[in-house]
């Protein structure tokens, strides 16, 4: 009986490429700030980079297809006062970025599709909850503007970005600064990773922690976690000897591992990009010049080395296109932009395969733009599936749509306690306007300008009138 050697995978071959230098985007000022976060956020339309800025902090978006240089007066993103930690785009709408800062407020953005003249400098709407910076933002997956936010005064705070309030606070859970969060797949839970060295799993709407793990690795560095499509949980972390490892967690059994595999000697902590379509994770360190990646499958050993991706300069931090951003034509499978001190390479990862025909097997429906529940059905307890898309035909970004905030009475809906307070700029059309727009706006206000002073000046007239009378 001949014995199989090689595990048969059709993600054996997976290769990471980067692109030609004329398709980076070269003199971007990375920002130096020490904080354990990804820098980067992409989607089909943007590339979004923190960057370093005098007084206060900015982050940089440009266009995907505005490659090249980057002129030094491009518009930033300013409105922070202190640096940006971390920034992710809203998977249900590609124009809208939420930023987190030391300045200890959440900003939420609305970017026009073309590049403004101008740094923009209102958001949307600004949350306002935490006591000290927030160093974590994290979308729902699937329900509509509803956004977390995790601060070094060891809370986590949801919002609804459409009426700028507090939705939950979850208090007293976390005992020391929080690492990382994660949503499963329908955003019925979380995952955290804490310096108290515990992994827990919270079920944010009845604010309780149902599982949890203490030192998944024994090493006192930080340690990430994920959820994966079956609702087990990677995490990476260090052993006592400070070798880097990673491991795979039932949360319904955390006592023992389904897997544990040590890797190699290093202080970069290891953050993990996941590609629930495929099963496969990508571990990027912050300092390493290396992206491995491995397969997750129900086969001993679970957890499944495919190969590592390595280049000479070590990374400041690495963004992760969402499936629908991909080529498909060219069997892409991932897209990672990777940080330099001054420029962003993008690297593509291809399955190689012969025919030119759309690939049904690397390219199952996948979580396409539009929310499957509105904020107020996932409080009141519905969970849904994200809403899957096929990219048969490729995938084209929709048009801009605004991002709406519009505040309740406060008089009808008193704050629940403790801390809460956000305002927004607008409780209308929040989109730049056009020249035209403008103009007619400085027309009818000057109109208006006029009809007041005739009015003034016919009154002025009628007082004389009065006083002549009397006199």
């Amino acid at each position: 009986m001949s014995r199989r050697v090689v595990r048969q995978s059709k993600f054996r071959h997976v290769f990471g490429q980067p692109v030609k230098a004329d398709q980076m985007y070269e003199d971007i000022r990375v920002s130096k700030v020490t904080w354990d976060s990804s820098f980067c956020a992409v989607n089909p339309k943007f590339l979004a980079i923190i960057v370093e800025s005098g007084g206060g902090g900015a982050f940089i978006v440009l266009p995907l297809a505005k490659t090249g240089r980057v002129d030094k007066n491009h518009p930033l993103v300013t409105g922070h006062t202190a640096p940006v930690l971390d920034i992710d785009w809203c998977p249900h709408n590609d124009n809208v970025i939420a930023s987190a800062s030391e300045d200890t407020t959440v900003m939420v953005w609305q970017i026009p599709d073309y590049v403004p003249v101008r740094s923009i400098t209102e958001p949307v709407v600004t949350l306002e909850g935490h006591s000290k910076r927030v160093g974590i933002i994290s979308w729902h997956p699937t329900a509509r503007n509803v956004l977390l936010s995790a601060g070094c005064d060891n809370l986590v705070i949801l919002w609804n970005v459409g009426t700028g309030e507090m939705l939950l606070a979850l208090e007293d859970m976390h005992t020391d600064l929080i690492y990382n969060v994660g949503w499963n797949r329908n955003g019925s839970l979380l995952v955290t990773t804490c310096k108290d060295k515990k992994v827990r799993v919270i079920d944010p709407r009845k604010q309780q922690v149902v599982a949890e793990r203490f030192a998944p690795h024994e090493g006192l560095r930080p340690v990430r976690a994920i959820f994966t499509r079956e609702g087990h949980i990677f995490t990476t972390g260090f052993t006592r000897m400070s070798q880097r490892e990673l491991g795979l967690w039932d949360p319904n059994n955390f006592e023992e591992p389904i897997a544990l595999q040590e890797m190699d000697t290093s202080n970069g902590v290891l953050l993990p990009f996941y590609d629930a379509d495929s099963s496969i994770v990508y571990l990027c360190g912050k300092g390493d010049s290396s992206i491995r990646y491995f397969e997750i499958t129900d086969e001993a050993p679970y957890v499944h080395y495919l190969n590592t991706y390595s280049s000479k300069e070590p990374q400041r931090g690495m963004g992760f296109m969402p499936k629908r951003g991909l080529d498909v034509s060219k069997c892409e499978i991932a897209r990672f932009f990777k940080l330099h001190e001054r420029k962003c390479e993008p690297i593509v990862m291809t399955v190689p395969r012969k025919s030119d025909l759309f690939q049904d097997d690397l390219y199952p429906d996948t979580p396409g733009p539009e929310p499957a529940l509105e904020a107020d059905e996932w409080l009141s307890g519905k969970d849904a599936e994200p809403i899957l898309i096929s990219l048969r035909d490729g995938y084209v970004p929709v048009k801009n749509r605004e991002l709406k905030v519009v505040k309740k009475n406060i008089l009808d809906n008193r704050p629940p306690p403790g801390p809460r307070r956000s305002h927004s700029t607008s409780n209308t059309d929040l989109s730049l306007p056009t020249l035209d727009e403008v103009l007619e706006e400085i027309r009818a206000l000057k109109e208006t300008v006029q009809a007041q002073e005739k009015r003034i000046s016919d009154l002025e007239h009628k007082l004389c009138q009065f006083t002549n009378g009397t006199d």
